[in-house]
């Protein structure tokens, strides 16, 4: 059973896509969204990011509806979730502690991106609940590269 397990949480259905990508020039700065960047060690070139579990935040397409939903809101874009990457079609939970290729990037998933208190004033009242369990994942850079949108995203093994 237990190399069953392994190989259940090894198999994805499919690969991912890169749908967005949003740069911050400094910590409270707007979120500018690009078509193309480079991932370098402290996470993506233009943004604030710093080396470490956290240089880079990721957070699923499909994410998107259910966090509009709860924040009673009928869309939303990511600019306001103040993530850096959009992926989708891919489970990012099965990648925790896990390796993920984004173009020419490979990232390490270390962890869930909780929100912060700025959800409150964005979202509305309940910003910060809708995005709870939602929020994303933080992520370090283990091989620097070029990204774009419409890249293939899909677990690296390493």
């Amino acid at each position: 059973m237990k190399g069953q397990l392994a190989e259940m949480m090894a198999t994805h259905a499919q690969a991912g896509r890169l749908d967005w990508i949003g740069l911050r020039a400094e910590r409270q700065a707007a979120v500018e969204a690009v078509a193309q960047a480079v991932m370098d060690e402290t996470g993506l070139t233009g943004d604030h990011g710093r080396a470490g579990k956290r240089a880079v935040t990721l957070i699923q397409a499909e994410h998107l509806p259910v966090i509009a939903a709860l924040a009673g809101h009928e869309a939303l874009t990511p600019q306001m979730l103040r993530r850096n990457l959009v992926v989708s079609g891919l489970n990012l939970l099965a990648l925790r502690k896990g390796f993920l290729r984004i173009g020419a990037a490979i990232l390490e998933i270390h962890g869930p991106c909780p929100p912060c208190s700025r959800m409150e004033k964005t979202l509305g009242a309940g910003g910060y609940n809708a995005m709870r369990g939602h929020g994303g994942w933080y992520a370090s850079v283990l091989q620097v590269g070029q990204i774009k949108i419409g890249d293939v995203v899909a677990p690296e093994l390493r």
